[in-house]
């Protein structure tokens, strides 16, 4: 039996709030209940990311989210666990609420607690090849990924937290500086990973290495080595899985404020202004999950952009999909954002 407060939150708390009851679970779900813990509704990590991306903030209720959502799926105490898997088969569901007698929540049936998966095993590739010649001069003698962030390598974190979200193989795209990042690393023994290298003779763009990479049955996370980010991993994985995605892209909002009133016309005729507005777009975070349609589509030898290879995919209607990163995210580009780095992971913000 799992410890069920973990997994109780009140149908007044906000999905930001939520997210941090998912968070702490490490589950991708949270069991919406009311004083006398009958229960309202379950939200998963996904329900919150869909709602996002539907331009639902994350200020909105628990409850408004469970409104939208049929009841839930639930079954007894007692419930066989051949039983619990086939229910959650016949209605594709990982997890499934469980009720005493009296109707209030007891327990949640996980499925991964149930059987032993079946998905192909995620392996991810760390994108570590670039000069960083926007961060000089502290790029002069190490690689940008191997720039310290607090007490270590941002490449090691990304190593650790990939480990952490109980991936066990990491191949490294390197070119510049390759044997800082090689004696560092060396074949990962020692931070918990198996680790190969995917050594780039000449740059092959930011999608070009991974037509290095020998076939593999699962997906494959991609990850950008010069971003500093809180992003659940699991969940991106499990996001990916439940959409039946060729390729997943990370996106994060970013807001443009436009310091004009901005004019709209039908041909010569105003029909509307508005003054200095802000434009939200979803902007590129440096994360993917690639599916075997999509590694298959990435040629080998040649330079080929990330950019590309989204654009290529959905010309031919691959499922292509985006999750909103709603943990923390820096983007190091520039010496401003290394030290905003530095000055959030002194902090505790990440």
């Amino acid at each position: 039996m799992i410890e069920i407060e973990r997994y109780l939150t009140r149908p007044d708390q906000t999905l930001r709030q939520v997210m941090r009851v998912i968070e702490g679970t490490k589950r991708g779900i949270a069991v919406v209940v009311d004083s006398h813990r009958q229960l309202l509704g379950t939200i998963t990590d996904g329900d919150i990311r869909r709602a996002i991306l539907d331009g639902h903030p994350l200020e909105e209720s628990a409850s408004d989210l469970c409104s939208r959502h049929a009841d839930p799926v639930t079954a007894s105490v007692g419930t066989s666990n051949a039983d619990l898997v086939s229910l959650m088969a016949d209605c594709d569901l990982r997890h499934i609420p469980l009720l005493g007698g009296d109707g209030s929540v007891v327990d949640v049936a996980v499925l991964s607690d149930l059987v032993t998966p079946r998905e192909p095993e995620v392996s991810a590739v760390i994108m570590a090849g670039g000069y960083g010649q926007r961060l000089r001069p502290l790029t002069k003698h190490v690689p940008k990924p191997m720039l310290p962030v607090g007490d270590r390598p941002l490449l090691q974190r990304l190593v650790e937290q990939i480990r952490d979200a109980g991936i066990g193989r990491v191949s490294l795209s390197t070119h510049y500086m390759s044997e800082v990042i090689a004696d560092h690393f060396g074949s990962g023994e020692d931070f918990g990973v198996q680790i190969d290298y995917l050594r780039e003779d000449e740059p092959l763009g930011t999608a070009g290495a991974l037509g290095l990479v020998a076939e593999r049955e699962g997906p494959v996370l991609v990850v950008n080595g010069d971003i500093l980010t809180g992003v659940d991993f699991r969940a991106f994985s499990a996001f990916h899985t439940e959409h039946n995605a060729d390729m997943t892209i990370a996106v994060r909002e970013v807001s443009v404020s436009v310091p004009y009133g901005v004019i709209e016309t039908e041909g010569f005729r105003v029909t509307k202004v508005t003054e200095k507005p802000v434009v939200k777009y979803l902007a590129n975070a440096g994360v993917y999950l690639l599916g075997p349609r999509a590694m298959a589509s990435i040629p080998v030898g040649v330079s080929y952009d990330m950019t590309e290879l989204i654009t290529d995919l959905v010309q031919s209607e691959a499922q292509v999909v985006s999750f909103p990163v709603l943990e923390y995210w820096l983007d190091i580009g520039q010496i401003s954002d290394y030290e905003q780095a530095e000055k959030d992971v002194s902090s505790g913000r990440i």
